[in-house]
């Protein structure tokens, strides 16, 4: 096992900058994740990790060994593929033994440990068949073991779960989670799913256009979001831009006047959670304001609306259907007061 730091690593293709100027230390044993949309540069920092992509710029080092300029062969960092990349003409077991018998290990050395990975995500009986015999879970747990049999330093996961149905998808990552905590691993994976990325990692990096928007735990990126982009791309929210019209006052391009705690004249941008939203009818509350609403989405344990307020803002309100009445559920159309406490805007610049 090992820790990993970067040291301001870039990367350009051409004119492209496809990673700028990052800088990050995972500790050993941690489960960090990589976070954000198409393009934002978390595949080629995975694949500098790994050693397939050469940085333009900056060092990388495992614990205190510098590994930027070796191969991939020499680093003992375990890959898994979003593609999964498992050779359709061996079975699951010399899948997992191939790179074992590259390293020129005793052949009892190979059988025992790909049985014992496949044996760790519960395959070893399925040693034999082929990855056609196997479903999109099972090819991916193959990959999986193939990865861990050679007991790496480093484990990098990149989209590992994008080809799995939602249901798999779940009980997949929570296996994986589960199997990293076990064996104390150092683990990066890169997603654009926030929701798998909130479900397994001690930390969060959150990138846009090649560079770190914030570094924190599940908590603080949703909690405290340090930008704009950030408050976005972690969880649903309600943006509204505007200026401080008071100490206790922001207003809104609008024009809608929304009362908080504190503000200054640097913050421009004003968030809440859906979830921080609530249906009222006393308009002496704070923050209480008429609307209609446009849209409803009954999602089970939760519904989902989009009202637009007078000031023609559109503000997305989500309830536990514990919490409302089913004998009078809102309807497109039907007109209502929204309130939220001051204490649930965030403000940021």
């Amino acid at each position: 096992m090992s820790s990993v730091t970067l040291r301001s690593v870039g990367k350009t293709f051409g004119d492209h900058v496809a990673v700028r100027d990052f800088s990050l230390e995972i500790a050993d044993g941690e489960f960090l994740v990589l976070l954000g949309p198409s393009g934002c540069g978390k595949t080629t920092t995975l694949r500098m990790i790994a050693g397939f992509v050469e940085p333009t710029a900056g060092r990388i080092l495992f614990g205190d060994r510098d590994v930027t300029d070796l191969p991939p062969y020499r680093r003992n960092t375990g890959l898994v593929f979003q593609g999964y990349a498992l050779f359709p003409h061996l079975t699951a077991f010399e899948n997992v033994a191939f790179g074992l018998r590259r390293r020129k290990l005793d052949k009892a050395v190979v059988a025992r440990r790909a049985l014992d990975a496949l044996r760790l995500v519960r395959l070893d009986a399925l040693a034999e068949r082929m990855p056609r015999q196997l479903s999109g879970g099972q090819q991916q747990r193959v990959a999986l073991a193939r990865a861990l049999a050679i007991e790496p330093d480093i484990l990098l996961l990149d989209e590992p779960l994008s080809n799995l149905d939602a249901k798999l998808r779940e009980e997949v990552r929570i296996e994986i989670r589960q199997l990293q905590r076990r064996l104390g691993v150092t683990t990066v994976m890169v997603t654009h799913d926030q929701e798998e990325a909130l479900s397994v990692a001690d930390r969060l990096v959150v990138m846009n256009n090649g560079e770190i928007q914030q570094i924190g735990n599940q908590r603080e990126l949703y909690n405290h979001p340090q930008n704009r982009f950030v408050a976005n791309f972690i969880g649903r929210i309600n943006l509204f831009t505007g200026a401080a019209a008071g100490p206790q006052c922001f207003r809104t391009e609008s024009g809608l006047d929304i009362m908080i705690h504190s503000t200054s004249q640097d913050e421009r941008v004003l968030a809440v959670r859906p979830e921080r939203v609530r249906l009222g009818s006393d308009y002496g509350m704070a923050n209480s304001f008429p609307a209609t609403v446009e849209f409803v989405s009954y999602l089970g344990a939760t519904t989902e609306y989009v009202v637009r307020l007078a000031s023609g803002d559109l503000v997305a309100v989500e309830l536990h259907n514990s919490e409302t009445d089913p004998t009078e559920p809102l309807t497109i159309g039907s007109r209502i007061v929204i309130n939220w406490d001051p204490n649930a805007c965030q403000l940021m610049t």
